[in-house]
């Protein structure tokens, strides 16, 4: 358990130079001991949208990188008869829309919670809209990208194929499971 958090998080990290690379920036001015130093920081804030509970693993990866993104948080998890995504939980913050929003899910399996996910994050007006996950499944990548074309996915790895239950293989197992214990 503590091998896979600590590179969950590695992953994440190294995931994030990517995702971040297009971000807007803007000029800042530090004061060093030594002399005034132009540098830059994003141009808007950033708003982290984990998806409960796995996409917790991967959060603090992108906080060690930008300690000042705000983290909401939306609670879904898929029902194992249906496949279908459920919503017990929804914190955002109010003013979301103002920021970019990087949507975090450790497994991009059918693409029913993600795209359920975006469904709710794009409701509240928000546009400048990434997701970041470890490993998908080509079958949700290509339901991902019907429902929100104009959202880019960064993944680690694309695995061979769904189950017949939904899992992807060879894939993690369940995610969450496995950062928390709960196996």
């Amino acid at each position: 358990m503590q091998k896979f958090r600590r590179l969950v998080r590695q992953i994440t990290r190294f995931m994030a130079f990517e995702v971040f690379r297009d971000y807007p920036t803007e000029p800042l001015e530090v004061e060093t001991p030594m002399a005034t130093h132009r540098g830059v920081r994003l141009a808007r804030g950033l708003t982290l949208v984990p998806i409960l509970r796995a996409g917790l693993g991967m959060t603090d990866g992108v906080l060690e990188l930008i300690p000042s993104a705000r983290v909401g948080y939306l609670g879904m998890y898929r029902n194992e008869e249906t496949l279908q995504p459920v919503t017990y939980y929804n914190k955002l913050p109010p003013d979301i829309a103002q920021t970019e929003v990087l949507v975090i899910d450790p497994m991009l399996a059918t693409a029913g919670s993600l795209v359920a996910a975006l469904d709710v994050v794009k409701g509240t007006g928000a546009k400048h809209i990434k997701v970041l996950c470890l490993v998908a499944a080509p079958e949700g990548l290509t339901a991902f990208a019907a429902r929100h074309p104009e959202v880019p996915v960064f993944t680690a790895a694309v695995d061979s194929h769904l189950d017949r239950r939904g899992y992807i293989v060879p894939g993690l197992g369940d995610a969450g499971d496995r950062l928390f214990g709960t196996a």
